[in-house]
């Protein structure tokens, strides 16, 4: 059967609450964090990629961030975020859309990925999501991806997914400036350890 991944993140919202999912956080602080320690401007762009329920922009909203853009493939998971926000989710860009289908004139200042890339295992993907950040970031801006280190585990909502160390983050990356990277353990609502690497990398000004 051809994995459709529309239709397998539609049915996780569908049929999961926020936390009967194992990536489930209370309240995103790694994320939080990482972009407090970047000194972005209030207006600056912001993308959180298949964010799913995530609060994390409540939690931007929250401390004034306004230019943020939402975007997830399942519609279900963003209605969800859309009502628990209330008003406020009329300050928010929301776009139901696959990645690699996603267009826009847009630039951003930050593209953050809490475990999109993960779930790209085929190089051709892998690649062509690489393309989309140096795309999609503006000169200058910031990278905070995070996915399942070497230490995690190897599927995640029945699906496999891609292991990465620092060095493969880097090497995936190149060009980018690296500012950190750091192995979290994450536990799930039921328990489980789950260890992820996060990665901070600052994309190279316009050569001139």
């Amino acid at each position: 059967m051809t994995y459709d991944a529309k239709e397998h993140w539609e049915n996780i919202y569908q049929t999961k609450k926020s936390n009967e999912v194992s990536w489930h956080q209370k309240k995103p602080k790694t994320s939080l964090n990482l972009i407090s320690g970047i000194n972005l401007d209030k207006g600056a762009k912001i993308i959180d990629i298949g964010a799913g329920d995530s609060k994390l922009v409540d939690n931007l909203l929250a401390v004034g961030f306004r230019n943020i853009t939402v975007l997830d493939v399942s519609s279900n998971a963003l209605n969800r975020v859309k009502k628990r926000l209330g008003n406020r989710a009329n300050d928010v860009k929301w776009i139901v859309s696959d990645l690699m289908e996603f267009k826009t004139n847009n630039r951003y200042d930050l593209w953050h990925d809490r475990a999109v890339l993960h779930f790209l295992t085929e190089e051709e993907e892998i690649n062509r999501y690489v393309e989309r950040v140096r795309q999609l970031l503006k000169p200058n801006g910031y990278l905070i991806v995070s996915t399942f280190s070497e230490n995690g585990p190897k599927k995640c909502s029945g699906l496999y997914i891609k292991q990465y160390s620092e060095d493969s983050m880097k090497k995936l990356f190149s060009g980018f400036e690296h500012i950190k990277s750091f192995e979290e353990e994450h536990l799930t609502p039921w328990g489980d350890s789950q260890i992820f690497i996060y990665g901070l990398f600052k994309k190279g000004g316009n050569k001139r």
